[in-house]
């Protein structure tokens, strides 16, 4: 696919930004492979990521952070540049905002195409995901608190489902958690990321002809 067919499928399946409300409910969720898992009633928190897809001369490419290893929470997981909306944010407002403060990237440099479907986390938030178009590779620096690394992963391989795969782990007490993996190289992406990822590819293309791949051990 040309980059420009695939900008032009981008705008043509996104939600357009304008359309977002805080309000949307989620199409998808960390629940989807857990249909047992207890769901409970809660206030979910907005919360945006942005996936800035770069037109590179040989193909897209998506760029992603690996999150810092001195974090309280999800130490030196893969993930998209992100983080909650302040009041008064738009999903759009919040993803850019959060790309700038993590790795520096220039919001005048990202063309917002529009945004996916609203994914709803374990730990109870609601993200938007914000797709952006960068016309050349940009120049980023990590926030060294919040990111230990940017790297770009290639579009198509993100977007071939023979790459995801449903991996799990146990918890003492409670029913086997699964979840969306991908690896690619030495990096395992996974979770939410995955998840979104997963969700973005079944918009833009459909849903799968074949089996999915699972693992059965533990990650």
């Amino acid at each position: 696919m040309s980059l420009a067919t695939l900008r032009e499928r981008l705008i043509e399946h996104l939600e357009p930004a304008v359309s977002w409300t805080a309000d949307r409910p989620p199409a998808r969720s960390d629940f989807d492979l857990n249909p047992e898992a207890e769901r409970p009633v809660r206030t979910l928190r907005p919360a945006a990521v942005l996936i800035p897809v770069i037109a590179e001369p040989d193909g897209a490419t998506v760029l992603m952070t690996r999150r810092s290893d001195s974090l309280a929470s999800h130490t030196g997981q893969i993930a998209f540049p992100g983080g909650r909306l302040d009041p008064g944010e738009t999903a759009v407002e919040a993803a850019l905002r959060e790309a700038f403060e993590e790795v520096a990237l220039d919001p005048a440099l990202v063309e917002v195409l529009g945004v996916g479907e609203a994914y709803e986390t374990g730990t109870s938030f609601l993200v938007t995901p914000v797709i952006g178009w960068l016309t050349a590779k940009p120049a980023t620096t990590p926030s060294l608190d919040e990111v230990a690394e940017v790297f770009e992963v290639p579009w198509d391989y993100l977007m071939d489902p023979a790459n995801h795969r449903r991996d799990s782990y146990d918890r003492e007490g409670q029913p086997r958690r699964w979840y969306w993996a991908i690896t690619h190289e030495e990096r395992y992406i996974w979770g939410v990321t995955a998840g979104i990822v997963r969700a973005l590819r079944t918009r833009l293309y459909g849903e799968d002809a074949g089996p999915d791949v699972v693992a059965e051990d533990a990650a």
